[in-house]
């Protein structure tokens, strides 16, 4: 592969965690099985996990190799969007890939990313919950019907040209994240809301995959009332503002 012996991968894919260390092996894992023949590397953005992540994303070096799986650590979380413009400085490839540590996003989608990216030529292409082939496990269904229902509330309000806002499992042409991240100013589950619906505005072809969404296996979900909270600010933000 051209790019790899330049030291360039075509897809970089950035995966921020915190207190990820019974799932980071496993996804890394996952990535590798599903892209065989894809020139990538992984960016794992860690915030300073006091739970021994980034340990074991050393000894995944030693397996994988520095150059395809590359720790950018950060001493404190400092926010999801200032995580992705991290491991964007770090990243070589002509394409970037966020998703999630947490299992909840299957590796096993990524060459349906790819392939519909080359096949449209897209901008954005995004995961999607809300369409055919697409869903939820392990939710509850309190849970379901709290994400549908602002959802719902967010495509009415916003019309963000995309059906699944709140999703962070994506692959952007470069140029088009740094313009993306460098134009959003929210932060935590808001940011991916921001993104794609400032994507939309800017005119950027976004194109969907219909992915299944699976609640972490391992861990404890970082999502609680206080997000509930900023993802309605958010809503009210993104109405007057674009």
């Amino acid at each position: 592969m051209e790019a790899a012996a330049s030291g360039k991968r075509a897809y970089s894919i950035i995966v921020p965690t915190y207190n990820e260390r019974l799932n980071v092996a496993l996804i890394v894992y996952l990535i590798f099985k599903h892209l065989p023949d894809v020139n990538f590397e992984i960016i794992i953005v860690d915030d300073g996990s006091p739970d021994g992540t980034q340990d074991i994303v050393k000894q995944l070096q030693q397996v994988y190799g520095e150059d395809r799986v590359l720790l950018r650590a950060r001493p404190r979380k400092l926010g999801l969007g200032t995580a992705y413009l991290h491991g964007l400085k770090h990243a070589s490839g002509k394409f970037v890939i966020i998703m999630d540590a947490d299992l909840s996003h299957h590796p096993k989608y990524l060459p349906s990313f790819i392939r519909k990216q080359k096949e449209t030529g897209a901008d954005v292409v995004t995961g999607t919950r809300y369409v055919k082939n697409g869903g939820v496990h392990g939710w509850n269904l309190m849970r379901k019907l709290t994400s549908r229902g602002a959802n719902v509330l967010a495509q009415t309000l916003l019309q963000p040209g995309a059906s699944d806002l709140t999703g962070s499992f994506r692959l952007y042409k470069r140029d088009v994240l740094e313009d993306l991240i460098s134009s959003c100013v929210s932060k935590g589950y808001v940011f991916q809301m921001e993104m794609i619906v400032r994507a939309t505005r800017k005119g950027y072809h976004i194109e969907e995959v219909p992915i299944t969404f699976v609640d972490r296996v391992f861990g404890i979900s970082k999502l609680g009332g206080s997000e509930i909270v900023e993802y309605l600010k958010g809503l009210v933000y993104l109405l007057l503002t674009t």
